[in-house]
């Protein structure tokens, strides 16, 4: 019984070290985007459009912020360069770059529009 014990012991810390290192060769192959739409008093713009562009396809996406002015853009390429944007109510935010030379896996840029 105490040797079937300890079997199950070395086995189980094996695995969680063969875990471990396919974690560290592995790293992830896709970018998360996440920001918060905000206006110039950094109040949360609930509802705003949120437009992603990928620059090599210039396929976009969109994402209506939350309550909170949150987006998340998830799954995105670590070889591409993307535009972000967001509008609310015929107002625009500056245009921001992920670049495909940034090497953050999690990008976060808040976009702020500009309601006067």
């Amino acid at each position: 019984m105490k040797r079937a014990y300890i079997v199950a012991l070395v086995l189980a810390l094996v695995a969680g070290l063969a875990v471990t290192v396919a974690a560290k060769d592995n790293p992830p192959t896709t970018r998360l985007l996440t920001g918060k739409v905000l206006d110039r008093s950094d109040s949360p713009m609930a509802n705003a459009v949120v437009y992603l562009t990928n620059t090599k396809t210039r396929a976009v996406k969109t994402y209506i912020a939350g309550r909170d002015g949150e987006f998340r853009f998830p799954a995105l390429s670590p070889n591409v360069d993307y535009e972000v944007y967001a509008q609310f109510e015929g107002r625009k935010s500056d245009v921001k770059t992920v670049s495909q030379f940034d090497s953050r896996m999690e990008v976060n840029i808040n976009l702020r529009i500009d309601m006067k």
